[in-house]
Order: C-alpha cells, then sequence, then structure tokens
C-alpha cells in the first residue's frame, strides 16, 4: 500500500521503507535494502545502473518509487541529490566496487601485497563506519546498556568473536553480563531467565545465523529490549530490535573482515565505562582472569 504522502526529504522516504518493507514484494525489497545502503548511488546513478545493481527489471525501479508517491524514479532520485550527495561525493559502495575490481585484477603476490590489501579494504570500511553510525545513534545505544540489569551478547559463526569480545570487555568495565556461547546448543536455556529491564545484543551479518535470529525473537517476546549490530537496516535481527548500528564490512579476495565491527565495539564499552561513572574515568575493571558469566541450567 502507497503512503498517504509523498515523501519530501531522503529521511523520510528512509523512515517509510522502513516502516512498510515488511509488506513488500521481493523484487521491492531488494530496491529497498540497495536505497537504504547506497544512497549516493541512488543519487548519481541512472535507473538502468540501479536496476543492474539490484538485480531488477528498470521497471520495477519505477514500481518503487511509485509506491511511495513519487511521479516516477527521477523524482525520488532528488531527494538524495539534495540531501546526501553534498557530504558524499563518492558513496561507499562504489568506493568499494573500484577497489575490488582492481584488486581481483591482480594475481596473490608476496604476504605484504596481501597485507596491503586488507590494510586498504579495511580503511575504507572504518571511514564508512565513521559516516554511518551517528553520535546519537551511538548515545542511545550506550544508554541502552547502561540501563540495562543484564546484559547479554549474542553472536555466531563469523560473528562469534565481535560478541565475545562485547561480552568480555563490558564485564570488564563491571556491567552485569551474560555471554550467550550456545555450548552444547543451549542457547535458548541461557535466556530462560531474561526480561524486560534487560538488554540483547545480537551480533549478526548476512547470511544471518538462525541461532541469532531467534534468540532476537525470544527476547522481544519477553519485552527485552533489543540491540543489533548488522550490516542491514532491514536484516531479520534489525527489523525488531529497538536499536541498530550498521556496520558493512571489507570484503577482500571473498574474505569479509570485522575490523569495523570490532572498533564499533570498542567505542560502545568505552563510552559506556565513561558513561557510568558520570562522564569521568571509566568504571573500575573486574579482576583479572575473571570471565563473562554464562547460563547453564540446572541438572
Amino acid at each position: 500500500m502507497a503512503p498517504s504522502s509523498t515523501p519530501a526529504t531522503a529521511e523520510e522516504l528512509r523512515a517509510a521503507i522502513l516502516e512498510q518493507y515488511e509488506s513488500l514484494s521481493k523484487r521491492l525489497k531488494q530496491i529497498a535494502r540497495y536505497v537504504l545502503d547506497e544512497p549516493s548511488a541512488v543519487a548519481l546513478e541512472t535507473v538502468a545502473v540501479l536496476a543492474d545493481r539490484t538485480g531488477v527489471q528498470p521497471s520495477a525501479i519505477v514500481r518503487f518509487a511509485k509506491h511511495f508517491g513519487f511521479d516516477g524514479a527521477s523524482q525520488m532520485q532528488r531527494l538524495f541529490v539534495d540531501g546526501l550527495l553534498g557530504s558524499a561525493p563518492q558513496g561507499y559502495g562504489e568506493r568499494v566496487r573500484e577497489f575490488t575490481q582492481a584488486v581481483d585484477s591482480k594475481a596473490v603476490g608476496d604476504p605484504g601485497q596481501v597485507l596491503a590489501e586488507f590494510v586498504e579494504g579495511n580503511v575504507l570500511a572504518l571511514e564508512n563506519l565513521g559516516k554511518i553510525v551517528g553520535r546519537d545513534e551511538l548515545a542511545r545505544a550506550v544508554k541502552l546498556i547502561t540501563q540495562a540489569d543484564t546484559v547479554y551478547v549474542a553472536g555466531f559463526r563469523r560473528s562469534f568473536p565481535v560478541a565475545a569480545y562485547l561480552a568480555y570487555s563490558l564485564h570488564q568495565a563491571d556491567k552485569k553480563t551474560v555471554f550467550i556461547d550456545s555450548v552444547g546448543g543451549m542457547a535458548l536455556q541461557q535466556v530462560h531467565s531474561i526480561g524486560p529491564r534487560d538488554l540483547l545484543v545480537a551480533v549478526s551479518y548476512h547470511p544471518y545465523a538462525e541461532e541469532t535470529v531467534h534468540l532476537v525473537d525470544v527476547a522481544v517476546a519477553q519485552g527485552c529490549k533489543v540491540l543489533s549490530i548488522s550490516d542491514s537496516l532491514v536484516s531479520p535481527v534489525s527489523k525488531p530490535a529497538t536499536q541498530v548500528l550498521q556496520v558493512r564490512e571489507a570484503e577482500i579476495r571473498k574474505f569479509r573482515s570485522l575490523s569495523a565491527s570490532m572498533c564499533l565495539a570498542q567505542a560502545l564499552v568505552i563510552s559506556y565505562a565513561f558513561a557510568a561513572t558520570g562522564g569521568g574515568k571509566p568504571a573500575k575493571p573486574a579482576k583479572p582472569g575473571k570471565a563473562p558469566a554464562t547460563r547453564r541450567t540446572k541438572k
């Protein structure tokens, strides 16, 4: 169903997309995700290029624009030209495409070349992190952590190192923390006592671990707030979340990095540590060697 009024700014369009995402068709969802992730490309590229990038026909781009009340695709694109282009002359996606093409065209040389490629790719991802995660978003995330009685942290497969670091560091900052490690397949048992006064921090990236998606659903059903760290605002762990922090990692020679995610995790924990003491010194760390708690069911 089309909106009652046409969005007047890029931010209004973004909000409308997030609100209606689940009701969109499969093709329109593909376009919606690209519009959310690549606003600069939407402003700059032709309809034909946008269609190729999103894997749809050009007519689907026009249909997407009309669904949100625009006369055509060019009217929708003007929102991004007016609102975003000035601060982002070349979007992250376009820079990554150029970098990937340059890297893939080279044969793998010595280890020094590989290191240089990973450094350059991760620098791009870190620069983008500073642009897409705003001060207000980060402040809201820190407030969720500060106000929670207990912070539960979950992340599986590729996300596991980020979740483990968050749980360990929050515990070191003297925050009551439960690391959901799912040892023995007991993830659900580890969150059996989660409640409205707690917070679940869920870390997951495409193709999104089923365990994490399920934990988010359980937490929401229990009235628990959810802070999601993910690569898309419309991922299955983002849509139900109270707050989302979007991270788009570098991918070098088909290997995806975690540098930006670890940087964000560090910023979250250090910000919490200062907030917990009213902006003074960081919170007193726990005793060395003391690991974050995990929940186990009684035998």
